[in-house]
């Protein structure tokens, strides 16, 4: 035992004498120093935490670059999160001040050159998040740690303006919008100039992102302000198309912020907005929590990307072409609507509550109202079609949540990755490893957000936590993501995946179900495509009724 641990001692010496570091690294702003951490035998963790990437931005205004600072910057702790509500909607937190980014770049023996880059965008419906995510006894959500040590490339991730300050629009040239937006493509901008001093490929560069972070990636892939700058793309539970994600009627919703905040909405409301004091505007963001079948909470989010024009100067439907030469790998959780249920029909989650048919019938008419009663039938008869004779409270509950999983991730999901498989190669998946949490039904899939835990390697951060399956299921995660972002292709690349994941094509309709059990039956056909169908075809088929 002795001897052993003379030898252990020994390997930790040699480990620390042979440690490889960026140390101070020269950056367009001026220089940077961060914290190298082992993670392993000879391996070793540079972390950089609260980069600059733009100047304290202007109100409503584009970021511009940073003027730069003198000395070393000692990047060691996050910058603080741009401006949002708190949890209750009673006050804010975080700055105007804002615009920050965190690298992890892992290192061996000798310091690492030509890594792929994996830049990370936070989901919190355009309203709330950061860059380094919640935390829980200093275990950051988004540590971009495990990805980077496992997979061996460089993660980033990313502060953007939220609410009003990063997303209201007038739906003019006088306040055009898309402000957190203008962050991220400075923050891809920043990353592609400068990443080669920490030893990134800058012509290798995937943006990933979840939610409101997945659709951001969608967005940026097409627009046309980042020709050149991106070669892959993630997209989970988010796309650009979604209900959610995109503001057609921007004007109505700027109005409203302005009689919040006492501003008039005729041609003075945006020169009053702009000199209003910026907590108010945020708290002029609040959402209202008080849902029903009939009034569906998705229906109320308004604060999201606009067609301005310029960064999105058309309906991003007719934007593809921006990205025939990005790979794109894109997906759902298959009961992501599952977050939208708890508010709209809390008696889903309540095994000894009866949730009537009635309230089935109450949503589609909802979700369908531009369309009228016919369209509303023809919803209820496509998702009542399955169900037995007498449908159980269980059929009737997962029916609910399935609609609104198609209606708000899973079929404009669909629709994107069919759009982009005409120019590009694309990969759809499907996450349905069961949530973790105790006090949901027994039947419960994955839920929106569980799959950032493995995505993340949260089963390999904090193991107690977990049981082997779950670090299965995020090693698998980790390989098929950092494959992709090496590559282009999910299974090519030094990480060792359960299945080959196949394209998507219009011929097979292949995609991968992730969960703990992978094997050759992981690889299907057709995602929900009747449902699909319904919603790209059948619905839209109805004319809009006033």
């Amino acid at each position: 035992m002795a001897v052993l641990g003379i030898l252990a001692a020994l390997g930790i010496f040699l480990g620390a004498a042979n440690a490889a570091t960026l140390g101070v690294v020269s950056t367009e702003g001026g220089m940077v120093e961060g914290k190298s951490n082992g993670v392993g035998l000879f391996r070793y963790m540079d972390v950089f935490k609260g980069v600059p990437f733009a100047a304290p931005p202007g109100r409503f205004q584009k970021p511009v670059p940073h003027p730069g600072w003198t000395g070393v910057l000692k990047a060691t702790g996050f910058g603080k999160k741009c401006l949002q509500l708190n949890e209750f909607q009673t006050g804010t937190h975080g700055s105007e001040d804002c615009l920050y980014l965190n690298i992890w770049v892992p290192q061996g023996r000798s310091v690492s050159t030509g890594l792929a880059v994996m830049v990370y965008f936070h989901g919190g419906a355009f309203l709330l998040g950061e860059s380094q995510g919640p935390n829980y006894l200093d275990n950051y959500l988004y540590s971009g740690e495990e990805i980077a040590d496992r997979g061996n490339v460089i993660v980033v991730t990313v502060n953007y303006r939220l609410g009003t300050l990063g997303f209201l629009s007038s739906g003019d040239s006088e306040l055009p919008g898309n402000y957190g937006l203008w962050d991220q493509h400075a923050a891809i901008g920043w990353v592609f100039r400068n990443i080669k001093a920490f030893g990134g490929d800058p012509s290798n560069i995937t943006i990933f992102g979840e939610s409101a972070g997945g659709a951001s990636v969608s967005f940026q892939m097409l627009s046309p302000h980042n020709k050149g700058m991106i070669r892959r793309a993630i997209s989970q539970s988010g796309v650009a198309l979604c209900p959610w994600a995109f503001n057609s009627n921007p004007r109505t919703y700027a109005e409203k912020v302005a009689k919040k905040v006492g501003c008039p909405t005729d041609q003075n409301m945006i020169s009053c907005l702009k000199k209003t004091d910026p907590f108010r505007l945020t708290l002029a963001d609040s959402v209202s929590l008080i849902s029903s079948a009939s009034n569906p909470l998705v229906k109320t989010l308004a604060l999201s990307p606009v067609v301005d024009g310029d960064f999105i100067p058309d309906d991003p439907s007719n934007l593809f072409s921006n990205a025939a030469d990005i790979d794109y790998l894109a997906g759902v959780n298959n009961m992501d609507g599952h977050m939208f249920v708890f508010f709209d029909v809390p008696s889903v989650d309540q095994p000894l509550w009866i949730t009537p048919v009635e309230d089935v019938k109450e949503l589609l008419t909802a979700l369908t109202k531009e369309k009228g009663p016919k369209a509303a039938d023809s919803a209820f008869k496509q998702y009542s079609s399955g169900w037995s004779s007498k449908p159980t409270n269980v059929e009737i509950k997962k029916t609910i949540v399935d609609i609104e999983t198609d209606y708000i991730f899973l079929v404009p999901t669909q629709t994107a990755l069919y759009l982009h498989n005409n120019t590009a190669r694309t990969y759809s998946y499907l996450f349905s490893e069961p949530s973790r949490m105790p006090i949901y039904p027994s039947w419960m899939g994955a839920d929106h957000a569980d799959d950032l835990q493995y995505v993340f390697g949260k089963p390999f951060a904090t193991p107690l936590g977990y049981w082997p399956h779950h670090r299965r299921v995020s090693k698998y995660m980790i390989a098929y993501w950092t494959n992709f972002a090496k590559t282009g292709d999910p299974n090519s690349g030094p990480s060792e995946v359960p299945v080959t994941w196949p394209r998507l094509t219009g011929q097979d309709h292949q995609f991968v179900d992730i969960n703990n059990s992978m094997d050759k039956t992981s690889v299907k056909q057709k995602l929900r495509s009747c449902f699909v169908h319904f919603w790209t075809n059948t619905f839209i088929s109805f004319p809009n009724v006033n």
